[in-house]
């Protein structure tokens, strides 16, 4: 009985944690907002997740707080995730997401090989910079040239500096990006082979790409 409610009570503490599915439950019954937001993106990638899945996940850290880059970067994804699916005009996730993805880039830009960077730096470059407070798209560009410079190696770095190009009408840069993701298209998540299909055929296709 002392048992059952102890657990009604670690219950309560979390936001309405035993509504969510299984996967997401078990990390926010331990107020975990980083494992949290990994397994919903893991849903999000298998094509489980839910409008639901992402408002539920978002309104779960929301009942928290912390000072940690890993709350911070969460918060900020989770935000993301759901203003994708409600739009950029949900102009409250926005700008939560900027002010939670910049406060992870200040407390440690190099979290998670600059996951913080990439986040920001693509923020900037994507949103209508009427709904942003404290960048634009040259910051973000910025960003993702820098995110790109300091690890090479990681191929979604350069999708997201091609992407940020596209995106800015200034294709021909992305070039070389292109050519390194597609030597490296194997290691990508689906989501993001989606969009490296999506980069080239707006740059004219596999074929037209000058690769050494």
């Amino acid at each position: 009985m002392i048992a059952s409610a102890s657990l009604a009570l670690a219950l309560a503490g979390c936001f309405d944690v035993i509504h969510l599915r299984p996967e997401l439950r078990a990390p926010a019954s331990r107020r975990d907002a980083l494992a949290l937001a990994d397994a919903l993106e893991r849903m999000i990638e298998e094509g489980r997740a839910t409008n639901d899945d992402r408002a539920a996940a978002y309104d779960a850290v929301c009942a928290w707080t912390a000072g940690s880059v890993e709350y911070a970067f969460a918060r900020a994804s989770l935000a993301g995730r759901l203003a994708q699916v409600r739009g950029v005009t949900a102009i409250q996730l926005v700008r939560d997401m900027e002010s939670w993805g910049r406060a992870a880039l200040k407390l440690d830009p190099r979290w998670r090989d600059g996951a913080p960077r990439r986040l920001v730096g693509t923020m900037y470059v994507l949103v209508p910079g009427s709904l942003v407070q404290h960048g634009n798209s040259e910051d973000g560009l910025e960003l993702l040239e820098k995110q790109a410079k300091e690890f090479p190696d990681e191929p979604v770095n350069r999708l997201r500096l091609a992407e940020a190009y596209v995106t800015l009408g200034d294709p021909e840069p992305a070039q070389e990006h292109l050519c390194f993701v597609v030597a490296h298209e194997k290691s990508l998540k689906k989501s993001d082979d989606a969009l490296l299909e999506s980069l080239l055929e707006q740059t004219g296709g596999r074929t037209k790409l000058s690769c050494d």
